[in-house]
């Protein structure tokens, strides 16, 4: 059940190194990179450190989509399938974040909150 939570979170850090590459931005898609390489350091730091990219990527997906909408509908092109899209990409970037406060993947970096026993 583990490797599952991952899939979200590499595939965001993917699809972002991706949206980089297309616009030539070379230090960035290395970041990426450095960020998946990340996801194997268990500690505490570096589950934040990818945590904090991932919510930034997720606001770099909400600034693309409200800029590609307006360039759309100003050149009178069909632009609802792309914000689906790239709406849909920032809501698992978002999701992704969220995932390493739950388990497993909270508990795999000692994020998640510790369930106090009551007695």
């Amino acid at each position: 059940m583990l490797i599952f939570s991952f899939v979200p979170v590499v595939l965001s850090l993917l699809v972002l190194g991706a949206h980089f590459l297309r616009f030539g931005q070379m230090p960035a898609v290395f970041g990426t990179l450095v960020l998946i390489g990340l996801l194997f350091v268990r500690r505490p730091w570096a589950a934040r450190v990818v945590q904090v990219a991932l919510v930034l990527a997720t606001v770099e997906w909400l600034r693309t989509l409200m800029q590609l909408t307006v360039e759309r509908m100003h050149a009178g092109q069909p632009y609802i399938r792309m914000a689906l899209i790239i709406g849909a990409v920032a809501a698992v970037a978002a999701l992704s974040a969220w995932l390493f406060q739950r388990r497993p993947l909270g508990d795999v970096y000692g994020l998640a909150p510790r369930s106090q026993a009551t007695g």
